[in-house]
């Protein structure tokens, strides 16, 4: 079991509060790792193991993005107001409430890599190391793959999946069953999934604003505002040591997390054979055994 937080509460955000939870102790031997979830529209549930790492005495911090879990839930906010920019700036908002800017570690996941990627290619100062996991470099390079692994579906399942999506009947039982045969090959392959997974996912259908506009219906068909977006062309500045993890049966695909790999300076690569987009979950054993390798060898 993830440690129990050591203090959690909000900071505010302009009109608004952003969630956060520390555990471990801020005394400036190791820099905190803040970890970034994904979505956008998740919240942290998901990720909430990696407290554990305050045991080899690294702090964490993880937070709530705006509109989801703990922080402030806007449904009304028109789409315009979702914006990357949004995030960095609240990401920006929480390293400076919780005074962390002399030294910090980011470990992003899914779309939290691609909003960490982001936030390192600035190059701010008190930066010590940058982990972008599962995530893919562009949403173009994205639904390029998606078209790849859906066409491996069993036919009867991506035709079900077609038709729905055409007919704008993605809230159907039968499209979210269809859904979830994808899901289980390439999200999360545990059966049944853990417990801080559901927690997560359940978080994200109960509340769907942000992932609907930004996203879409599903992690396939991406139809928001971020269907365009991507980092590729930023990732070049990023300056830190960068660990990238992908697993073998990610929707994230070699392909999406390549330019990653190609662009950064100082870079590797590992790849968890027997996962999916959640190697922390599904290989955790050598997840933080690569993790803490990372972290005492190069930051």
């Amino acid at each position: 079991m993830p440690r129990t937080p050591d203090a959690k509460g909000h900071v505010p955000f302009g009109e608004h509060r952003t969630w956060y939870r520390r555990t471990g102790e801020l005394t400036g031997a190791r820099p905190a790792l803040v970890v970034l979830h994904g979505g956008p529209g998740s919240t942290h549930d998901y990720l909430v193991g990696l407290a554990d790492l305050a045991d080899e005495g690294w702090p964490v911090i993880h937070y709530d993005q705006l509109g989801n879990g703990g922080s402030t839930h806007l449904p009304h906010a028109p789409a315009g107001f979702w914006t990357p920019r949004l995030f960095l700036d609240e990401l920006d908002n929480l390293l400076d409430a919780l005074g962390l800017r002399d030294g910090y570690v980011l470990f992003g996941q899914s779309w939290g890599g691609m909003l960490a990627a982001l936030h390192a290619s600035a190059r701010p100062a008190g930066l010590r190391g940058l982990v972008i996991a599962n995530a893919p470099a562009s949403y173009p390079l994205w639904l390029g793959e998606m078209r790849v692994l859906r066409d491996r579906l069993p036919p009867e399942i991506d035709e079900v999946l077609l038709k729905h999506e055409a007919a704008g009947t993605t809230d159907s039982r039968e499209y979210f069953d269809a859904m979830m045969v994808f899901y289980s090959r390439h999200v999360c392959r545990l059966d049944p999934w853990p417990r801080e997974f559901a927690a997560t996912f359940l978080e994200i259908y109960n509340n769907p604003t942000v992932y609907y506009t930004m996203n879409g219906p599903s992690e396939f068909h991406v139809i928001g505002t971020l269907r365009d977006w991507g980092v590729e062309d930023r990732v070049a500045d990023i300056a830190v040591p960068t660990l990238l993890l992908s697993g073998r049966h990610d929707e994230a695909t070699p392909a999406t997390v390549q330019p990653y790999f190609d662009r950064i300076p100082d870079v590797r690569w590992e790849i968890f054979e027997n996962s999916s987009h959640t190697p922390h979950l599904e290989e955790p054993d050598r997840f933080r055994r690569v993790l803490l390798d990372y972290l005492e060898e190069r930051v």
